[in-house]
Formats: C-alpha cells, sequence, structure tokens
C-alpha cells in the first residue's frame, strides 16, 4: 500500500485543516487508519485511529473534541479534520495503516504496517 498524506499549511491560531491520506496498491477498507504526528525533537505520537468500518474512531486527549477522523472507502481514502488549532498542533502529520484493532494498536507507531510521507502543519500564534 502507498500512502500519500497532504493537506498541511500554515494556520492562524484557531484556523482548521482538513487533511486527507489517499492510497494506492491496496484497498484501504482492509485496514483500519492511523493519524500520528511528530513535532521537532519530540517522539511520534498517536492522534486518531478509525476502524475499517467508518463509525468507531479513538483521538488522542489532546485534540479530542477539535479533531475527527473519517475514511471513505470507495474514494480509498481517508481524512483528518481539525478545528480551533493551537500552536501546539504543530507537527508534520503522517496517516498509516494497521491490520488489527484501533482498540489495541491505536497509539502504537510500531503496529502500523504502511505508512505515508507526512504533512507538514504549522499552527502560528
Amino acid at each position: 500500500v502507498q500512502l500519500q498524506a497532504s493537506g498541511g499549511g500554515v494556520v492562524q491560531n484557531g484556523g482548521s485543516l482538513r487533511l486527507s491520506c489517499a492510497a494506492s496498491g491496496s484497498r484501504l477498507d482492509s485496514y483500519v487508519i492511523g493519524w500520528f504526528r511528530q513535532a521537532p525533537g519530540k517522539e511520534r505520537e498517536g492522534v486518531a485511529c478509525i476502524s475499517k468500518s467508518p463509525g468507531i474512531s479513538f483521538y488522542a486527549d489532546s485534540v479530542k473534541g477539535r479533531v475527527t477522523a473519517s475514511r471513505d472507502n470507495s474514494e480509498n481514502a481517508a481524512y483528518l479534520q481539525m478545528d480551533s488549532l493551537k500552536p501546539e498542533d504543530t507537527a508534520v502529520y503522517y496517516c498509516a495503516t494497521g491490520a488489527v484493532s484501533c482498540s489495541i494498536i491505536w497509539a502504537k507507531p510500531s503496529r502500523y504496517t504502511y505508512w505515508g510521507q507526512g504533512t507538514l502543519v504549522t499552527v502560528s500564534s
């Protein structure tokens, strides 16, 4: 599976962005989709995970209520809607596929198989 993350950019404090994760080479509906981020000098952290069938998602406490993960299996894509962005949300954001349920792997990068290249989100204060 090849993943292409896009949609990052520079936004002001309180702004919104919608990240996309497009897949090729395989159907995404066989995988859960995880979203991670990595800020400079910090470890990669889990942001969200969405199950194979849309409707079940997990979120980091730091983004809960501000971020919504979704997927469109017919488009072979996943999305991360981010609202009320804060400067501390600045990071490179990655999407990744996982073979088992979000409840088991959601914030564990080593449990994901395929990764996109990342898209940079910068939130200015």
